[in-house]
């Protein structure tokens, strides 16, 4: 759902169906920790700009006090830090095709949320040094834990995405996303201003992942390890019950992916390191990762000479060979 809300907004902008002088959209991500809102920022900045590094990331913790504010668009003639470049407007200025993105927005001084209002409505700013920075041409995506307490009880089995018989048949009918949404978007109304939401794009909230898309991802994690084996001369090969094992100990639909991480680190990457520091790394080496009879993560690894390897495939290619002639003789 989150994908395909930023896909259709992308496209309308890239169609001309947007006001040419605001950004080309705003979209603020909530959801459960850890389920990739910052990583579709990546995927976004890659696909629409070319490069991931097109995205300008402004940490909101750092702009809680009043002071800070100035680190955006500078500090006033006379002020300490006047010829310093300010890390958003001189970043615009800088790279204008750009994602900005505000992380945990909510933790921000609302002074920014001044400076926000005026970006997304007007579509500029102004600096401290007068200059005008446009941002017809960035992409502004806000994350927010606004609404993690709600999402942590609905999917610790608190929140009652079941239906009740107090329920009315309309409620009855939502679907649990559909449900969790309405009320992560409650929160949000609680927390920030009506005019501030009220410019956003679209709202957009992540679902918990599911076990199958998190064993998506320990794949993709897994193939880092093999490339940086691959590197080192050596073929990594894990076999299915490990990647189960993995996948089980990294499952938690509260905080996402990132125990996934955890699990990869001590069970495949502390165990590899492990057995290379005891035993170097030879050249066209073949490391099997696997599990004992006790669950137990075992590192076997081999090596064979060229010479076996070549007698190896000449007598596999000589029982193809003996096996065509019997089967040729069996149709005589």
């Amino acid at each position: 759902e989150a994908v395909r809300a930023v896909s259709k907004a992308v496209r309308r902008a890239r169609a001309g169906l947007k006001n040419p002088n605001r950004p080309i959209a705003s979209f603020i991500f909530c959801g459960p920790t850890g389920v990739g809102k910052t990583e579709l920022c990546k995927a976004l900045s890659e696909a629409y700009f070319g490069k991931e590094d097109s995205m300008i990331r402004l940490d909101m913790s750092e702009y809680m006090e009043r002071h800070t504010v100035s680190k955006l668009i500078g500090s006033p003639p006379g002020y300490v830090g006047y010829d310093e470049e300010s890390q958003l407007t001189d970043g615009i200025r800088r790279k204008p095709y750009s994602l900005v993105l505000f992380d945990e927005v909510e933790k921000a001084h609302p002074d920014v949320f001044n400076l926000l209002l005026q970006v997304l409505e007007d579509g500029h700013l102004t600096d401290s040094k007068g200059r005008k920075v446009s941002f017809k041409n960035a992409l502004i995506i806000m994350t927010s834990n606004v609404g993690s307490k709600v999402i942590e009880k609905t999917l610790l089995g608190g929140g009652g995405l079941g239906f009740s018989g107090m329920e009315d048949a309309e409620s009855a009918e939502m679907s649990s996303y559909q449900r969790l949404k309405t009320d992560v978007q409650e929160e949000l109304k609680n927390f920030f201003r009506p005019e501030f939401l009220n410019r956003l794009d679209e709202v957009i909230v992540f679902k918990s992942l599911t076990k199958p898309e998190v064993s998506e991802i320990a794949e993709l994690e897994f193939r880092k390890t093999f490339k940086l084996c691959a590197e080192k001369g050596m073929t990594l090969s894990l076999t299915e019950r490990f990647k189960k094992k993995v996948v089980d100990a990294g499952f938690n639909p509260v905080y996402g992916a990132r125990p996934l991480r955890r699990a990869i680190t001590r069970l495949l990457e502390d165990q590899l390191a492990e057995s290379f520091l005891n035993e170097p790394v030879q050249e066209d080496e073949y490391v099997i990762v696997d599990l004992d009879k006790d669950e137990q993560v075992v590192i076997l690894r081999q090596q064979l000479p060229e010479e076996t390897e070549k007698s190896e495939e000449a007598d596999a290619e000589q029982d193809d060979a003996d096996g065509a002639k019997v089967e040729l003789a069996e149709i005589a």
